[in-house]
């Protein structure tokens, strides 16, 4: 039994690091894959900048985007909703790439991406999840959020601690 126990205890260490080691080998996707996900990533930007319907077929119908505010984080459909007074407009709002990095899974089915992104906010940051559905890429997480330079973020949080204690 003792030997059984010890046995499995080396299965189970083994095999949590397998996964460790397997993530360590995908720290960046095929250039093939990469552009494809930078055409797809730019074009769904545009699509805000223009104002264009395509942004939200571009996000999974199960997926989830995170906003800036801290109440933001909505289903597709829902932030589609929120967002039909901004896409009423010529443009939603324009996000330009400055900077995005991909990795992807071995079989290219599950990516993640993060880039920075020059707004009329200022640099943001994001990180995104997209799948490979055959040809198709969707995303199904995406979350933004306001780059704080360090050196800020003493009164940055000041801020904040009194906007909250407002609700």
């Amino acid at each position: 039994m003792r030997a059984f126990v010890i046995m499995a205890a080396l299965l189970l260490l083994g095999g949590a690091a397998l996964p460790l080691r397997a993530a360590a080998a995908e720290d960046a996707a095929p250039a093939a894959l990469t552009a494809r996900v930078n055409a797809f990533i730019d074009e769904w930007h545009a699509d805000a900048a223009h104002a264009r319907p395509a942004y939200f077929e571009k996000i999974a119908p199960d997926g989830i985007y995170i906003g800036t505010d801290r109440t933001e984080r909505w289903t597709r459909d829902a932030f589609q909703a929120w967002a039909a007074p901004h896409f009423a407009r010529e443009s939603a709002w324009t996000l330009v790439p400055r900077a995005r990095h991909v990795s992807a899974t071995a079989d290219g089915s599950v990516i993640w991406f993060d880039e920075q992104l020059d707004s009329g906010m200022g640099l943001l940051q994001a990180t995104g999840v997209m799948r490979a559905a055959g040809d198709r890429l969707e995303i199904v997480h995406y979350q933004l959020s306001i780059a704080v330079p360090n050196e800020v973020q003493p009164r940055v949080t000041e801020i904040i601690a009194g906007s909250e204690g407002k609700k």
